[in-house]
């Protein structure tokens, strides 16, 4: 089978032929119909976080594909379901994080793509209790940026706890942010979204949103201020100093919700405001299956849409040079 492989750190991804892997005991084989481009998939081939994968390794946590083979203890029935491979490979089950709904917690966590190989590759492994079925009326290409992009942003609305008629900022409009103006927006906010990409921001207001800005010409935090300031700010963006403005941009109680993670990103939280203004700083990692199996039953119902453009995973490379360089709007979905 073909696959994207990264073997150095840093280093252009390859595109090899490798042995289709064998699923093992409570895993199934999955024939890959698509797999979104994610930006952790960027800092995993970079080697960007304290924890890093193990060279070498095959990336991709956002895919989509029809399991073909199960490992033992697998039912053969499920042979045929389209599944989609996430973030959160497996845990442990067991744990005090697993029993209480938070499996995204659970410190004996795999990773697809990460601690184990991925789904930028003709076919993957996942376990079988861990995967998540498509529904009819889902598509694959629909389903890719769904399964992390979405979930993530929905897992974030939700940790932010945003209520009907509250005033929600979107630091970072782009694959994930799209999803996140439209989660807020099902949730009852008032949504303002922030970007430096004029495009990124007549998205947004295509999606819903009630105001944008550009922060290359428009202080963000002056502008949301000036709207009563936001009851929960959001920050997707990879930029450092965004964590900040988000911060700044809060009214009295509100809550900033961290998601993206800059490699060597440090965030100095003024304890003053935060104590004086009853602020809340939270961290919101991904989501759990039941978040994906609803982020899929809003798709199917209508309530969302998801903007992103095919390409082949030859293009891997290029892909990331066009995350990286801001020339993507959305999300790039490769497409066996």
């Amino acid at each position: 089978m073909r696959a994207a492989v990264v073997t150095e750190f840093g280093a252009p991804l390859t595109v090899q032929d490798i042995p289709i892997p064998v699923p093992g005991p409570d895993h199934v084989l999955v024939r890959m119909e698509t797999c979104g481009v994610c930006h952790t998939d960027i800092h995993a081939a970079n080697g960007d976080w304290p924890a890093k994968p193990t060279l070498p390794f095959v990336p991709g946590h956002e895919g989509i594909g029809v399991i073909e083979q199960v490992g033992p203890g697998v039912d053969a029935r499920r042979i045929g379901e389209r599944v989609a491979i996430a973030w959160l490979g497996s845990a442990c089950g067991e744990c005090d994080h697993c029993v209480s709904g938070w499996e995204t917690l659970c410190e004996k966590q795999e990773n697809s793509g990460y601690s184990v190989d991925g789904a930028y590759a003709e076919y993957a492994v996942a376990h079988a209790r861990y995967v998540v079925t498509v529904p009819e009326g889902v598509t694959s290409f629909d389903a890719a940026p769904l399964t992390c992009a979405g979930v993530t942003t929905y897992k974030a609305v939700k940790v932010g706890g945003v209520a009907p008629a509250q005033r929600v900022a979107i630091f970072g409009v782009g694959g994930l942010g799209h999803m996140a103006v439209q989660y807020a927006r099902i949730a009852g906010g008032f949504v303002t979204a922030v970007d430096i990409e004029d495009e990124k921001l007549d998205l947004a207001r295509e999606l819903g949103a009630d105001h944008t800005v550009n922060s290359t010409t428009t202080d963000p935090v002056e502008a949301i201020q000036a709207l009563g300031g936001a009851d929960v700010a959001i920050v997707l963006a990879v930029i450092p100093s965004v964590f900040d403005q988000a911060f700044r941009s809060l009214r009295r109680g509100g809550r900033l919700v961290c998601v993206s993670m800059p490699a060597h990103g440090v965030f100095p939280v003024p304890i003053f405001q935060t104590v004086v203004g009853g602020i809340s700083v939270l961290g919101s990692i991904v989501g759990t299956r039941k978040d994906l199996r609803e982020v899929f039953a809003l798709h199917k119902a209508g309530r969302t849409t998801v903007s992103a453009v095919g390409r082949k995973l030859d293009e891997v490379n290029d892909c990331f040079s066009d995350v990286l360089a801001g020339r993507v709007t959305a999300r790039l979905v490769f497409e066996f």
